[in-house]
């Protein structure tokens, strides 16, 4: 291909490249998104022991399964793999960050007034709604009735979320939870989907395509207005051309388990692969493969676990089925650092799902009627009825942690001819803040009857865990404090754009996907508007 065969390349299609190719391809333009996962659907989502769980981002070839799990020293990281990004395996929660959040450590062209109406635009695409209150779980209410407790009840309230809801669901439906209640209908986008009838697989992908994934609204749209996505599709180089860009990639051949290198060229690359993978691809393009030289020293560094931790308490007689309902649809709002420590504390109602139930649930699928489905099915009774999890209630929750990590790479003394992306992270500075969250989970637990437990991971190790990874590419007023400026223009390389969590350049202490996507929509409306 000649430079410039496309308008855009979109490298991932999470919030901020499913916003990017929606935009670029309703404005005419030629856009190729490259998405290293698969294109999921509900009949294909994992859910037996041998189903492709995990993805390598060294070996995918072998390992293209449904998430990316880094495991760093001291902090792991989970991320989605497949088209529709981390909206496959988020919670739902699309929340806008509080006005306060921009007061400090942003580009002054980025305050909550000039993201205002792109939060509206995203929360319109995604449909999002608050779960009915006659549908609210049992974890809801305790979270409820922890607020009233504790003194928070004015903090408490239903998060908006991009699921979409039957007035017609009740929890004492028979067999409530079985796909057959759920409503079929087609979205303003052309796309199938249906009602919840909150089975509580939110973040192993939603059977009944109730959960308003990318893929069914700005993806759809791009596709419908001439977008190209090419899954399977891992990126490992981007390169300056004299007009243009080239980007070199593997084509992934899941069936013969090989890799098939391949190159696209394109006026504009806009990368959004995530704070990891949008990092990652950089640092291996400045240090490693020296294409792009220029970028900023400040690469890697300000990267933000978010304060994501996970409380369980254990009730002796009440039942709190932790996997029933949506995996999050509340939360005591303590970002104002007035719960205890005096720390900015989000604390959410968190799920599971019942992977014990679902892998019955596809057997009977594929059993014929006879004694033997019947026996899987009374099988299947007791374990969505007696789950010893059932009295388990996992406090979850966000916070405003230092968001003082290093993302880097490094060489192994095992593996020195190898680059390896490494994590700099000491758990000293967010000892405070989590703390914090432990003692907020702590007041619940006991203010409702409950025994908390804290994780050995963090009490004796010190460890953490994090769906919501912020910063690396991080945005500043000139290359010598941010990677990127208040555009998501990476400083140094006109056409180059990093457009995803990796830019956010402090941590939010809540959910960030309807961050992210307001921020790429900002920045998609400048582009436009600054190309003609």
């Amino acid at each position: 291909m000649n430079a410039g065969a496309y308008d855009a390349i979109v490298i991932g299609s999470g919030f901020g490249g499913a916003v990017s190719a929606c935009r670029l391809a309703l404005a005419g333009r030629k856009v190729l998104v490259l998405e290293r996962g698969r294109a999921w659907t509900p009949s294909t989502y994992p859910r037996d022991e041998d189903d492709p769980w995990l993805w390598s981002q060294r070996r995918p070839q072998r390992f293209n399964g449904w998430a990316d799990i880094r495991a760093f020293d001291d902090v792991w990281v989970i991320a989605g793999a497949g088209v529709g990004g981390g909206s496959l395996i988020y919670a739902n929660v699309s929340v806008e960050a509080s006005p306060d959040t921009f007061a400090q450590g942003w580009p002054v062209d980025i305050t909550y007034a000039s993201l205002k109406d792109y939060y509206d635009t995203v929360g319109a695409m995604l449909d999002v709604a608050t779960v009915p209150d006659d549908q609210l779980s049992e974890r809801a209410l305790l979270l409820r009735e922890g607020a009233e407790a504790c003194g928070w009840s004015e903090r408490f309230r239903k998060l908006p979320l991009a699921v979409t809801f039957s007035p017609h669901w009740r929890a004492d439906l028979h067999d409530a939870r079985s796909d057959r209640h759920s409503e079929r209908f087609l979205n303003r986008h052309g796309r199938w989907q249906g009602t919840c009838v909150h089975c509580g697989n939110c973040d192993v992908g939603c059977q009944v395509s109730a959960k308003n994934t990318l893929d069914l609204n700005y993806l759809a749209v791009a596709v419908d207005h001439g977008a190209e996505i090419r899954p399977l599709h891992v990126v490992n180089r981007i390169e300056p051309l004299a007009q243009g860009w080239r980007v070199r990639f593997d084509r992934i051949d899941m069936d013969r388990e090989r890799r098939e290198p391949g190159e696209a060229t394109a006026t504009r690359v806009i990368l959004a692969a995530g704070s990891i993978g949008s990092t990652e691809l950089l640092l291996r393009c400045r240090d490693e493969h020296r294409t792009l030289p220029a970028l900023s020293r400040r690469l890697g560094h300000g990267w933000a676990h978010n304060g994501d931790f996970v409380t369980p308490a254990f009730y002796d007689q009440r039942m709190v089925s932790p996997a029933h309902g949506v995996t999050i649809s509340a939360v005591i709002d303590l970002l104002d650092r007035s719960g205890p420590g005096g720390q900015s504390l989000f604390v959410e109602d968190g799920g599971i799902p019942n992977l014990a139930g679902n892998y019955i649930r596809r057997r009977l699928r594929r059993l014929p009627r006879g004694k033997l489905r019947m026996l899987w099915k009374e099988i299947g009774g007791l374990i969505d009825d007696g789950d010893p999890l059932e009295h388990m209630m996992p406090w979850f929750g966000q916070a405003v942690d230092p968001g003082d990590g290093q993302l880097r790479l490094c060489r192994k003394w095992y593996a020195p001819w190898r680059h390896t992306l490494d994590m700099q992270w000491s758990y000293r500075a967010s000892e405070a803040v989590i703390e914090s969250m432990i003692a907020a989970h702590t007041r619940l637990s006991h203010a409702t009857g409950g025994d908390p437990w804290v994780p050995p991971t963090w009490r004796l190790l010190h460890n953490l865990i994090t769906p919501h990874p912020l910063g690396g590419c991080n945005m500043g007023n000139h290359i010598g404090d941010g990677v990127v400026d208040a555009q998501g223009r990476v400083f140094g390389y006109t056409g180059l754009y990093v457009m995803d969590g990796a830019i956010v350049p402090r941590p939010l202490g809540l959910n960030p996907s309807r961050t992210i996507a307001a921020l790429a929509e900002r920045s998609v409306a400048l582009l436009l508007r600054e190309s003609g």
